[in-house]
């Protein structure tokens, strides 16, 4: 491999990287959910998700934490929110 392409590799490597570390910071920031920051980034949800729980481990141990605390959390809260989502639709239908 030559050096250019190396270093164009390399180059893109840093990208995506500093890309995945954006999508943390702004998961963190806002308490976002997957759906929320992939619709953010103009990505799908399963890339989201393979970056903060596969890729982020070995670039940022700390925000992976604190990313893995909102998942957490998020997971827990799933089905109260389905409920309230439910609510709010059947209040809107109500209304019309």
């Amino acid at each position: 491999m030559s050096k250019q392409r190396y270093r164009n590799n390399l180059e893109a490597q840093r990208q995506h990287e500093l890309e995945i570390i954006k999508q943390a910071d702004y998961f963190i920031s806002h308490k976002s959910t997957i759906r929320a920051t992939a619709q953010a980034f103009h990505l799908s949800k399963s890339t989201i998700h393979q970056n903060l729980t596969e890729a982020l481990p070995k670039l940022s141990l700390h925000r992976y934490l604190l990313v893995k605390q909102i998942l957490d959390t998020n997971t827990a809260e799933r089905h109260i929110r389905g409920g309230i989502a439910t609510r709010k639709r059947y209040l809107a239908m109500k209304k019309h």
